[in-house]
């Protein structure tokens, strides 16, 4: 606590050195920087790793301050990069169980201080989408998941020649979003070690099984 607020003490020293003099853009990053290095710690499942930028986080983030989209040539290297890192079913099969699925849909459990490293994540899925048609209260942030294999006309058959583009095109989104999406806001579930292989095999099946209440 001392750190932080010596750090906070620094910050407002800079600004009142002199009512003509401001800090410069990378002055102000730097001591925004240092605050929130000092204001964060490693404990439980939350680890200071969060707070390094890859590539795509700071290409992203510098294209959203300046206002406008992000360079076409770097998105595509951005996209090539992350669908590198997809990690397939280590079996082959893609679908678990749609009801186990379901709990780890609606469970935003998991990645804060309180958790203890190795205890479950959920999905936290109903936060940015509707899944089910029966829910009175869900996020907007992403699209409605409701008939997500149906209208795909991929639940008759998940396992099809026909079908194997949307299902692997689902895992992958799941695993890595951003090897379709340079600067999309959905979590890398797979690729940031949210959730196991196991509980991307059940969303998948919440999304792809014809008896799921996704589907119905």
């Amino acid at each position: 606590m001392n750190k932080v607020i010596k750090t906070l003490m620094h910050a407002l020293a800079v600004f009142l050195v002199g009512c003509a003099v401001l800090p410069s853009g990378a002055e102000l990053d730097k001591i925004t920087t240092d605050i929130i290095k000092s204001s964060f710690r490693d404990q439980g499942q939350a680890k200071l790793d969060r707070l390094v930028q890859d590539d795509a986080n700071r290409e992203c983030s510098a294209a959203d301050v300046a206002g406008k989209p992000i360079d076409p040539n770097v998105a595509l290297a951005i996209e090539a990069a992350n669908l590198k890192t997809i990690n397939w079913p280590s079996d082959g099969r893609f679908l678990g169980d749609w009801k186990e699925g379901e709990k780890i849909a609606q469970s935003g459990a998991g990645m804060t201080w309180t958790d203890k490293a190795g205890s479950t994540n959920g999905g936290n899925c109903y936060n940015c989408h509707q899944i089910a048609i029966k829910e009175i209260s869900f996020g907007t942030i992403g699209p409605s998941l409701y008939n997500y294999g149906k209208i795909r006309g991929v639940t008759t058959d998940p396992s099809s020649a026909a079908s194997k583009a949307i299902v692997e095109y689902t895992w992958g989104k799941i695993w890595n979003t951003r090897a379709y999406n340079a600067c999309s806001n959905m979590p890398r579930a797979g690729h940031k070690g949210f959730l196991t292989e196991q509980q991307i095999k059940h969303i998948m099946a919440l999304l792809l099984d014809p008896t799921s209440p996704v589907n119905q």
